[in-house]
């Protein structure tokens, strides 16, 4: 969901953070675009871990209820 709420075709994230920060700090929507992308790519890296690896996702409730 938060890929979605950063990249195209909505970037509702972006639309909102240019709102917030770009009149008053200077800030253009091509710096907040650019500036998603390193954010985007570690999210898919965790995700494509998560998928490879389903064992990282299922640690945490394995021991929680044991």
């Amino acid at each position: 969901m938060q890929v979605s709420f950063l990249s195209p075709p909505f970037g509702y994230a972006r639309y909102y953070l240019a709102g917030v920060a770009g009149p008053r700090l200077g800030v253009t929507t091509r710096e907040i675009r650019w500036s998603a992308l390193p954010f985007i790519g570690l999210q898919l890296i965790g995700l494509a871990l998560c998928i490879i690896f389903p064992q990282i996702t299922l640690w945490a409730p394995q021991t929680l209820y044991k």
